[in-house]
């Protein structure tokens, strides 16, 4: 059955998945700070599934990487808020939870066979033609996850992946004879793509002060640490475990008050998106309470640093002549966005564009002056629009008017193979499968802003 999956993984798991190995290679990606109310850095519960911090942190990163790519690399933080991807990405894995919870009650596990057969047919681990550990564990390593939390997401994804094969469909000749016959019409469009570009505002400070009263909890002041912090230099002649010895001894001097007087004890303030340590370190001292304000040695550089928090100053929201910088960028977003669409409302029964040659649904058709995946993106909408003429919005955000000039039915059969109707009723399977599990299972968002 392992075989099977993964030969099909691709048709089975359509909707719900950005695969755990697309992270390698994709790099660590940051979004702002968000309120996660009081659930312990929980920001959603699905039934009985917790989705952390940290997991929508990877799910944003990757599909941010993914964004990039299309983009060439072009692709920014603010680009990609405006196009949601903070919400798609906490959607991938609201839906993915789902389907666990499923899994769960089905009581389906992944052994332990299955998961090192999956990792090993992964090519990114093959060296000359087998699976190499070595070079399986430093492709981790320089991508900062570690083989245990690595396996854990590839055994999550095999479970669900195992959990869909109970639904994975079959074809039926008349399936394939439906789908041949509409995917054989092919459609010439005069078309036309409208960008923010094409519209421009007038910045109002009324609107613009609304748009930041209604949106400021997004503007906030990050997190503040006020540290005391000793230094433990790493001396030369002696061994890292000896130099790290004498941090631990200072430690224990440090938090008995009993550190010698000739031993400097810095006083530092840093914020919680600060360049000064480590992400790492970073997120440890975020972890650190009145109750526990001691961290142990860390080594920094050449030095063990032994760190106390004084005092920890929570986020808080930016007044409004703080935030107006960013919030104009938001609010003329969404203003262009908003006329954009009065533009296209107005321009779609009227303009004349560029004309296409005949396209199907089934071609990699490229389209002049549109990329390659605004291309594709257009033409799943065109035919799947019931409208001889309109608009669609884009995900890049651009719009583009349409009218279908001619259409012809294409003399082949062989149009839509089994892959291509097996793609397309999984698709559709697998949309009500998330329908009917939404309502069985409570979706619970605690992560506000997003």
């Amino acid at each position: 059955m392992i075989t099977w999956m993964q030969r099909h993984r691709k048709y089975l798991v359509i909707t719900i998945w950005v695969s755990t190995i697309a992270f390698i290679g994709a790099g660590f990606v940051g979004w702002g700070q968000y309120d996660y109310g009081d659930k312990a850095g929980a920001v959603a519960k699905v039934g009985s599934v917790t989705i952390t911090a940290e997991e929508l942190q990877k799910s944003y990163g990757n599909l941010f990487n993914q964004y990039n790519q299309l983009f060439q690399g072009k692709l920014d933080e603010q680009k990609a808020k405006e196009f949601g991807l903070q919400r798609q990405a906490l959607k991938m894995l609201t839906d993915q939870a789902l389907v666990l919870n499923l899994a769960a009650s089905y009581g389906l596990q992944v052994s332990d066979d299955e998961l090192l057969s999956l990792i090993k047919s992964q090519s990114s681990f093959v060296k000359n033609g087998v699976f190499n550990k070595q070079l399986y564990t430093d492709i981790l390593r320089q991508n900062h996850l570690n083989t245990k939390e690595y396996e854990t997401s590839m055994r999550r994804e095999l479970l669900i992946q195992k959990t869909l094969y109970l639904f994975a469909p079959t074809v039926s000749p008349m399936e394939k004879s439906t789908v041949t016959y509409a995917m054989g019409v092919a459609d010439k469009v005069d078309y036309k793509q409208l960008t923010p570009d094409s519209v421009s505002i007038v910045p109002d400070e009324v609107a613009l002060k609304a748009y930041w009263e209604k949106n400021k909890i997004q503007f906030k002041k990050p997190a503040s640490y006020e540290l005391s912090l000793v230094r433990s230099p790493i001396v030369a002649t002696l061994s890292d475990s000896d130099a790290e010895k004498e941090a631990l001894r200072r430690y224990i001097d440090f938090k008995k008050g009993s550190l010698p007087s000739t031993i400097t004890i810095e006083k530092m303030s840093l914020t919680a998106d600060s360049t000064t340590f480590s992400p790492e370190l970073i997120k440890e001292i975020a972890g650190l309470s009145s109750t526990k304000p001691f961290l142990k040695p860390r080594k920094v550089g050449n030095d063990y640093v032994i760190i106390k928090l004084n005092k920890a100053n929570p986020s808080s929201a930016k007044a409004y002549e703080e935030a107006k910088a960013e919030a104009m960028v938001g609010y003329s977003a969404q203003m262009k966005k908003s006329k954009l669409q009065e533009l296209a409302q107005n321009s779609y029964k009227s303009f004349h564009g560029t004309i296409s040659d005949f396209i199907t649904n089934k071609e990699n058709t490229s389209l002049a002056g549109l990329s390659a995946a605004e291309s594709a993106e257009f033409i799943n909408k065109l035919f799947t629009s019931k409208e001889k003429q309109g608009f669609f919005t884009l995900k890049s955000g651009n719009v583009i008017l349409y009218t279908i000039l001619e259409q012809k039915l294409l003399q082949d059969p062989n149009i839509a193979d089994e892959n291509t109707v097996m793609k397309l009723k999984g698709n559709i399977l697998n949309q009500k499968l998330l329908k009917m599990l939404e309502s069985k299972y409570p979706v619970e968002i605690y992560a506000k802003g997003i």
